[in-house]
C-alpha cells in the first residue's frame, strides 16, 4: 500500500497569542496582590503592580512596555530623518546635470553665460533653489525636475496638515488650489475666534458644511478639529528638532519657497500661531536622532513622528502612575496599530484578570477605592501560616504539626437544616436516618436528597482571649519588618478563625497612639510617617480585652522594635525621645496591671537595640514573661508556636 503524505504541517504559531497559553491563576494573582499590600502598598498600588509585572508566564504591562521600547529603536533605525533635504538635494543635481549637458550642445553667449550663472550657485540646497528662480532654463526635463521639487515638497506640506488634500493636489487647478486658500483662510478665522472665547458652534457647523471634504476625520466640535490639527503640528515640530541646525534651516527655507509659489505660506504661519497658542503643550515633545541611512521624505518623517507620539503616549498609559488611571486609559487601536493583535490579546487578559478579581469576591470597589474581600484574607492568612508550618517543620519547633481543629465547640443536642457555604460538621448518622424515613414512603425515591442533609448545633465557648500588639510606627517600614509583622498577624488572625474559633483575638496596632484592628484593616493599614511608640496605650487597649472574656485564658503578644518613647498624658498621645521616667513609668504600670490579672505576656523585640533589649529583659523579669529575639524572617514562626503553647498551658 503506498504511503499517502500528510496534508497536515506542525510548526510554532505565530499569529497572534498562543491560543493554548494558560489563563492567569487567579489565587497566584491574589497571593502575590497580599505580599504587595502586606509589604506597605494599598490595594490600588498593588494592583497596579501586579499588573505590571503579570501572573505566572503571562506578561504584564512590563512586558508590553518593553516591545514599546524595541519598537522605538526601529523608528530610530528606519532612515534618516532629514532625508527631504537630501533628496531635494539630489534631484536638484539631477536637474543641474542635465542643465549643463544641453548648455554643452549649445552655442552662442547665452548658453555660456547661463553655464556661469550655474558655477555661481551657493552650496546650500534651499540658497540654490531661490538663486534659480529667475532662471531661464534650456532643458525642459531638467526645468521639470526642478518644479518637481517645490511642487512635491509642497503637496508633502499639505498632506501631512490636511489629510483630504490628497486629491486636489494630485490634479492642481486653479479652482482647486483657490478652494484650498479659502479653505485655509476660514480655518484661521474659526480658531482665532476661538482662541479669543467666543461662542464658535455656528461658525464651525458653516465651515465643516463648506469644506468637511478635508478633514475625513470628521471632528465633531472645534476642540477636536483643533486637536487633530495640533498633533499634526507637533509632528512637523518634533522633526525640526530632531534634525541638525543646517538642516533645519535648510528644510525651512525650502518649505517656506514650495509654500509661497502657491501663496500658502502666509496661511500656514498663520495656522501655526493659532495652533501653538491654543495646544502649547502639544508642542514640546523632544526630537529624536535617527540612526538609518535611507533618506525619508518630509511625509515619511513626520509620520515617524507620528508613530514616536503614539509610543510615548502608550507607553504613559502603560505606566499607569497617573493618579486614577486604569487599563481603560489604554489607546487600543494605537496599540494595535503599534504591536499588533497579540499585544491587543495580552491587554484584554490583563482587563479581564481585573473584572475576575471582583466578579470573584476577592477585591470590592467603593467609589473610587478598592478593597480586599474577607475571602482574599482567608486566602491570605491560609498561605502565610502554611508557610509557616512548613517552616516550623523544617526547625522541628515542637508539635505544631498538628493539623486539628483544636477544642471543638459543644453541641447543644440539636440539629439544623445543611445549607450550602455552612462551615458547621455535617451529622452522617442523623443525615442517614433521614434518608431511611423518607424513603420509606416510596421506592424510587434518590438514596439522598439535599433535605436530607443537617449539621449539628454547637455553642461557641472561649478558651483564650488573646490580644496581638504590633508595632506600627515607621521605624518597621525603614528597617523592613513591616511585611513580616503583617504576615505574622494574618497567620496567627487565620489559624484562630480557621481551627481556633472559640478563642477570642484582637489585633492592636500602636505608634505614636493604640487602635483596635481586624485582620482585614490590618491588611489594609499603610505606613503613617508619625513619631512614637506608644506601648502603653497598647497594653491598656489589651487588658481591656482579656477582661471582657472572664473565664478565657489571658494572653497578651507584643511585636515592636524600638523601646517606648509615647504614653497618654490627659488622654491624649505625649512623645518623648529619649524615653522620660514618666512614660517608663506609665508602661510598667500597665505591665504590672496585665500581671496581676494573670496574663502571659511575652515580647517579641525585633532588630539589635541595647536600649530595647535592657527594657524588654527588665519587664518581662517583671511580668514573669518571655523575650524572643527572631529574625524577620522567622517572626511568624515564634509568635504561632508561642500562641500554641500558651493555649496548651
Amino acid at each position: 500500500m503506498a504511503h499517502r503524505p500528510s496534508r497536515y504541517r506542525y510548526g510554532a504559531w505565530r499569529e497572534g497569542p498562543d491560543p493554548l497559553a494558560s489563563p492567569f491563576d487567579v489565587r497566584e494573582a491574589v497571593e502575590r496582590l497580599g505580599r504587595e499590600m502586606l509589604g506597605g502598598r494599598n490595594v490600588r498600588e498593588a494592583l497596579r503592580e501586579l499588573l505590571r509585572r503579570g501572573v505566572g508566564d503571562r506578561p504584564g504591562l512590563d512586558a508590553l512596555r518593553e516591545q514599546l521600547r524595541r519598537r522605538r529603536e526601529e523608528l530610530r533605525r528606519r532612515g534618516n530623518l532629514g532625508g527631504a533635504v537630501d533628496r531635494a538635494r539630489a534631484q536638484l543635481d539631477q536637474a543641474l546635470a542635465l542643465e549643463r549637458d544641453q548648455l554643452a550642445s549649445e552655442d552662442g553667449d547665452d548658453a555660456r553665460f547661463a553655464e556661469l550663472e550655474l558655477d555661481t550657485l551657493p552650496d546650500s540646497v534651499a540658497s540654490a533653489m531661490q538663486a534659480l528662480q529667475p532662471y531661464q532654463w534650456h532643458s525642459d526635463e531638467a526645468r521639470q525636475i526642478y518644479e518637481q521639487i517645490n511642487e512635491g515638497l509642497r503637496n508633502e506640506v499639505m498632506q501631512q496638515q490636511f489629510a483630504g488634500l490628497r486629491d486636489a493636489l494630485q490634479n492642481p487647478d486653479p479652482a482647486a488650489m483657490q478652494q484650498i486658500r479659502d479653505m485655509m483662510a476660514d480655518l484661521n478665522s474659526l480658531l482665532a475666534a476661538h482662541a479669543r472665547g467666543e461662542d464658535t458652534t455656528d461658525q464651525f457647523r458653516e465651515f465643516m458644511d463648506e469644506h468637511g471634504e478635508f478633514f475625513p476625520e470628521n471632528p465633531k466640535d472645534v476642540d477636536e478639529l483643533i486637536d487633530q490639527l495640533a498633533r499634526r503640528q507637533a509632528e512637523t515640530e518634533r522633526l525640526m528638532r530632531s534634525l541638525t541646525e543646517e538642516q533645519r534651516e535648510e528644510l525651512r527655507s525650502l518649505m517656506q519657497q514650495a509654500l509661497q509659489d502657491a501663496d500658502f505660506a502666509s496661511q500656514m504661519s498663520q495656522l501655526r500661531d493659532n495652533l501653538r497658542a491654543l495646544r502649547p503643550g502639544m508642542m514640546r515633545g523632544p526630537g529624536m536622532r535617527s540612526t538609518g541611512s535611507e533618506p525619508l521624505g518630509y511625509g515619511e518623517a513626520t509620520g515617524v513622528m507620528g508613530e514616536l507620539s503614539d509610543l510615548e503616549s502608550l507607553e504613559r498609559q502603560l505606566a499607569q502612575n497617573d493618579f486614577g488611571s486604569t487599563l481603560d486609559d489604554i489607546d487600543v487601536d494605537a496599540l494595535e496599530r503599534q504591536l499588533g493583535s497579540g499585544a491587543v490579546a495580552e491587554l484584554d487578559a490583563l482587563r479581564e484578570l481585573e473584572a475576575q478579581l471582583q466578579q470573584q469576591g476577592w477585591l470590592r470597589r467603593e467609589g473610587d477605592r478598592l478593597h480586599l474581600t474577607p475571602k482574599a484574607l482567608r486566602q491570605l492568612g491560609e498561605v502565610t501560616l502554611r508557610r509557616i508550618f512548613a517552616n516550623l517543620d523544617a526547625h522541628r519547633a515542637g508539635d505544631h504539626d498538628d493539623q486539628r481543629a483544636g477544642a471543638a465547640d459543644e453541641r447543644t443536642g440539636a440539629f439544623l437544616p445543611w445549607r450550602f457555604g455552612v462551615e458547621r460538621p455535617i451529622d452522617a448518622v442523623r443525615t442517614a436516618t433521614n434518608a431511611v424515613l423518607r424513603r420509606a414512603s416510596g421506592e424510587d425515591e434518590p438514596m439522598l436528597q439535599p433535605e436530607d442533609f443537617v449539621v449539628a448545633e454547637t455553642e461557641s465557648r472561649t478558651q483564650a482571649a488573646v490580644a496581638l500588639c504590633v508595632d506600627l510606627s515607621f521605624s518597621m517600614v525603614q528597617q523592613e519588618r513591616w511585611e513580616p509583622m503583617k504576615q505574622t498577624a494574618l497567620a496567627l488572625a487565620h489559624l484562630v478563625d480557621s481551627r481556633f474559633r472559640q478563642d477570642a483575638l484582637q489585633i492592636i496596632g500602636f505608634n505614636l497612639a493604640a487602635r483596635p484592628l481586624t485582620a482585614l484593616e490590618l491588611a489594609e493599614v499603610e505606613p503613617e510617617w508619625v513619631q512614637g511608640t506608644n506601648l502603653e496605650h497598647a497594653l491598656l487597649l489589651a487588658g481591656r480585652h482579656v477582661r471582657r472574656f472572664a473565664s478565657a485564658e489571658p494572653v497578651v503578644l507584643v511585636v515592636t522594635d524600638g523601646e517606648p518613647t509615647a504614653h497618654l498624658l490627659g488622654g491624649d498621645p505625649w512623645f518623648e525621645y529619649p524615653p522620660s521616667p514618666e512614660c517608663i513609668r506609665a508602661t510598667v504600670a500597665q505591665v504590672d496591671a496585665l500581671s496581676r490579672y494573670g496574663a502571659t505576656l511575652n515580647f517579641f523585640r525585633l532588630g539589635d537595640d541595647p536600649g530595647l533589649a535592657r527594657f524588654m529583659d527588665a519587664i518581662a523579669r517583671r511580668a514573669g514573661g518571655r523575650v524572643f529575639a527572631p529574625s524577620v524572617d522567622r517572626l511568624g514562626e515564634y509568635v504561632v508556636a508561642d500562641y500554641l503553647r500558651s493555649r496548651r498551658r
